[in-house]
C-alpha cells in the first residue's frame, strides 16, 4: 500500500484484481453484505440473504381441481359406459367449485360435464365413468409442503419466485442489502448535462452512466455535484462519501496531469493499492481504501476506485471492476456473458503490453457471423451505444488480421444478431433514418452500419462481411457513379445498385465564410487549412477528380493528409476552427450552422448482392424506399433529392441470368 506521492505504474489486470481482492478480504470487505427485510412487492430483482422455508403447505387443504361433485372413489366403481351409477346428494356427493375444500370423507371429484342431466340434481346424480382416488383433486402439499425449502440463499428473485414465496406463507423476505455507492465527478471544465456549453466546457455525463451501471448491477447509487479540480475540494468530497457509503467511485483526475489529484487525495485519506492497469481503454485506474473517521459509523475502510475520465474508459472500468465487486457483495458470481464466435471484418492492431477491450458491431451475413470493429478512441461514447459486444485482445498480442475467428462477449441476445442487417461503406445521414424507420415498423429488425468509405464497403461485400454497402464513387472518365467500381471490385458477384438518394456535395466553411473561399482553387491558398476524408471515401474521390480537373495536386492543398471518416466529423472540425474548409454534404453544414458552397450533385447507391436483395431479411428495408413517411423524412434534409429513390440504377443482366 502506498501513501503520499503515488505514480502511474501499469500492472496486468489479473495482478491488479488479485491486489484488490487480497486487500478487501483482509478487511472483511469481500463477502456478501448482510440482509434486510423487505415486502414482497419490493423484492423482485433482489438477492435472498438466507434460505426461505415454507411456513404452510400449498395447497394447505385438499382442493377440488375442477367444478363437479366431491365423492368417495370407492362409491363410483359400479359406473360403466353402458350402466350409469347413482349417488345421493349430499350424503354421497357434494357439489364443489374449483378450489373448494373437499369434505373430509371425499377423495375424488366427478367433473360436472360427466354428470348426466337426469333426475333431481339436489337429491341424486347419475354418471357413467368411475373415479379413481384423488382424481381431479389438488392434494394438500401437492405444490409445497410446510417446512420445505422454497428458495436457497443467494438467489436473485424473479417474478415467479415472488409467487412461490407468497404461496409458502411469507409476506416479507430477507434480501441482501444494496451496496451504497457514491459517484463523484471531478473537473473544473465540467458542466451539468443539459447545460448550454461554451468552448472549453464539457458536459458531465460519466456520473450518470456510472450510476446507471451501479443500479443495473444491484447497487444504490448517489451522484455528487461536480467537484472542481482542487485537491481540498476532492478531499472533502471523499471524506463525506466515505462516512455513509460502501464504495466510492471518483471519476476523472486519475492520470498524472497537472490537475489530476485523485491518487494524491486517496493516498492522503487512506492508501493506494494500484495506480495503473495494463488495459485499453482505461489504464490509469486507481484502486484504494479510504480510512474511517471518528464521525463515521463504519469500523472498516471504504473501497475507492479512481475511474478514468474518458467515457469508454469509464464504462469499461465499471464492467471489469465495479460489477464483479457488486456481484460479490450480493453473494453472486459475476455474470458470465453470452458469447459468439465471429469473423473479424478488418485488421486490428493492439498495444502489446495491454489487455485490449475492443467494441464491435455484430451481424450474420449468410452463414457467416461478422464482427466489425467500432471507433476505438476512449472518448467515443457512440461506440458504446452501437456495440453489440466486446472482443478481448490479450496482452502480448499485436492484434488480429482480417478474417480471424474471435470470441465476442455479447451485449445483446444472439437472436438479435440473426435479425441484423449489416451495412458497411460510405457514411450518409439517411442510413440513420433507415435504422430509425426500420425499428419503428416493428419487424424486430435493426440496421447495423459501419462507416469505412465507399471502396472499403465494396471490399467488405466481396468478402461476404455485409448485406449491403453505401457508395458514391465517381468515374472520372465517364462521369458515371458506382457501376465501374462494382464491376472492378466485385466482378464475379451478382450486384444490384439501388439508388438511395441524390445529394449535394460542396465546401463546408465557417459561418460568414471568413476566408472568402469560393471554389476549388482556393484550397491551394497558403492561409487555407483543409480537412480531408479517408482514402477510399467517395467524397475524397470527388475531391481528387476536381483537383485534377483544375490542375492541382494533393501537395498543393494544406491539410490534405489529415483524414476524417464521416461528413459530420469534417463539419465538426470546421465548426471548432480545427480546419477552415472541408468537403461534405449540405445537410451536415446546415446542422452545425455552417456555410455551404455547392460543388457537385451526386448519386448515393446501395450495392446489394442478389442473394441478399431477394431475402426476407432485406425486404422490409427495401420496402422503406417506397414508404411515404420515410421519403418525407429524407426530403426534409437540406441538399437531398428522393427523385430516384428505390430505382435500380444498375443490374448486371448476364450475372442475373446466370444465377
Amino acid at each position: 500500500m502506498r501513501k503520499g506521492n503515488v505514480y502511474l505504474e501499469d500492472i496486468p489486470l489479473a495482478e491488479a484484481r488479485a491486489h484488490w481482492r487480497d486487500a478487501l478480504e483482509k478487511h472483511g470487505l469481500y463477502s456478501a453484505l448482510p440482509g434486510e427485510i423487505v415486502s414482497l412487492p419490493e423484492a423482485c430483482g433482489r438477492v435472498t440473504a438466507e434460505p426461505i422455508w415454507a411456513r404452510i403447505s400449498e395447497p394447505h387443504y385438499h382442493a377440488a381441481a375442477m367444478d363437479g361433485y366431491a365423492v368417495r372413489a370407492a362409491d363410483t366403481t359400479t359406473a360403466t359406459e353402458t350402466a350409469p351409477a347413482t349417488l345421493t346428494v349430499p350424503e354421497q356427493a357434494t357439489y364443489v367449485d374449483t378450489g373448494d375444500a373437499l369434505p373430509q370423507w371425499a377423495n375424488a371429484v366427478i367433473p360436472i360435464e360427466n354428470v348426466q342431466p337426469e333426475g333431481d340434481p339436489t337429491t341424486t346424480i347419475q354418471f357413467y365413468l368411475s373415479a379413481s382416488p384423488w382424481h381431479h383433486v389438488r392434494a394438500m402439499g401437492e405444490d409445497i409442503v410446510a417446512t420445505e425449502l422454497v428458495l436457497p440463499a443467494n438467489h436473485r428473485l424473479r417474478p415467479v419466485d415472488i409467487g412461490a414465496v407468497a404461496a409458502g406463507g411469507h409476506a416479507k423476505v430477507v434480501v441482501r442489502s444494496r451496496a451504497r455507492v457514491a459517484v463523484i465527478p471531478t473537473g473544473s471544465e465540467l458542466v451539468p448535462a443539459g447545460s448550454t456549453v461554451k468552448p472549453g466546457q464539457i458536459l458531465e455525463y460519466n456520473s450518470l452512466m456510472l450510476a446507471a451501471q451501479v443500479e443495473q448491477w444491484g447497487g444504490r447509487a448517489r451522484c455528487w455535484d461536480i467537484v472542481p479540480d482542487r485537491k481540498a475540494d476532492i478531499l472533502a468530497a471523499l471524506r463525506s462519501a466515505a462516512e455513509t457509503h460502501d464504495l466510492v467511485l471518483l471519476n476523472a483526475g486519475s492520470s498524472r496531469g497537472s490537475e489530476d489529484y485523485s491518487a494524491e487525495a486517496i493516498a492522503e485519506l487512506g492508501s493506494v493499492l494500484v495506480h495503473g492497469i495494463a488495459v485499453r481503454p482505461g489504464h490509469p485506474v486507481i484502486l484504494g481504501l479510504l480510512d474511517t473517521t471518528p464521525a463515521s459509523p463504519r469500523e472498516t475502510p471504504v473501497p475507492v476506485i479512481g475511474v478514468p475520465g474518458y467515457p469508454v474508459s469509464t464504462a469499461l472500468t465499471g464492467e471489469i471492476l465495479v460489477r464483479p465487486l457488486l456481484a460479490r457483495w450480493q453473494g453472486l458470481a459475476d455474470e458470465t456473458p453470452l458469447t459468439m464466435q465471429a469473423t473479424l471484418a478488418r485488421k486490428v492492431l493492439s498495444p502489446t503490453g495491454d489487455d485490449d477491450f475492443m467494441r464491435v458491431a455484430v451481424g450474420k451475413v449468410g452463414e457467416n457471423v461478422v464482427a466489425t470493429p467500432l471507433s476505438r478512441g476512449a472518448g467515443i461514447i457512440t461506440s458504446l451505444v452501437r456495440a453489440d459486444g466486446i472482443v478481448r485482445i490479450p496482452r502480448f498480442s499485436e492484434g488480429y488480421p482480417a478474417g480471424e475467428q474471435v470470441r465476442v462477449d455479447l451485449y445483446c441476445r444472439p437472436d438479435q444478431i440473426e435479425r441484423s442487417i449489416v451495412a458497411i461503406g460510405s457514411h450518409d445521414l439517411t442510413l440513420d433514418l433507415l435504422a430509425q424507420h426500420l425499428a419503428a415498423k416493428g419487424h424486430g429488425l435493426r440496421l447495423v452500419s459501419a462507416n469505412v468509405g465507399s471502396l472499403s464497403g465494396l471490399i467488405a461485400l466481396r468478402r461476404g462481411e455485409c448485406h449491403l454497402a453505401g457508395c458514391h464513387l465517381l468515374n472520372a472518365e465517364t462521369g458515371e457513379y458506382n457501376r465501374s467500381y462494382v464491376q472492378q471490385y466485385l466482378p464475379d458477384v451478382p450486384i444490384s445498385l439501388i439508388t438511395l438518394v441524390g445529394r449535394e456535395q460542396g465546401f463546408i466553411v465557417a459561418h460568414g465564410n471568413p476566408k472568402g473561399i469560393r471554389n476549388i482553387n482556393d484550397l491551394a491558398r497558403p492561409d487555407v487549412l483543409f480537412i480531408n476524408r479517408q482514402r477510399g471515401a467517395g467524397t475524397r474521390v470527388l475531391l481528387d477528380y476536381h483537383l485534377e480537373q483544375t490542375g492541382l495536386t494533393a501537395d498543393d492543398v494544406h491539410g490534405y493528409e489529415r483524414e476524417e471518416y464521416t461528413h459530420l466529423t469534417v463539419a465538426a472540425a470546421v465548426a471548432s476552427s480545427a480546419a477552415d474548409v472541408g468537403l461534405g454534404i449540405r445537410a451536415v453544414a446546415t446542422a452545425l450552422e455552417l456555410d455551404f458552397i455547392p460543388l457537385a450533385s451526386e448519386r448515393y447507391d446501395l450495392a446489394i448482392p442478389h442473394e441478399h436483395r431477394k431475402s426476407a431479411l432485406l425486404r422490409p428495408l427495401l420496402d422503406l424506399l417506397h414508404d411515404r413517411d420515410f421519403r418525407a423524412a429524407v426530403s426534409a434534409l437540406p441538399g437531398y433529392s428522393i427523385e430516384e429513390m428505390g430505382r435500380v440504377a444498375h443490374e448486371d443482366a448476364n450475372k442475373s441470368a446466370a444465377e
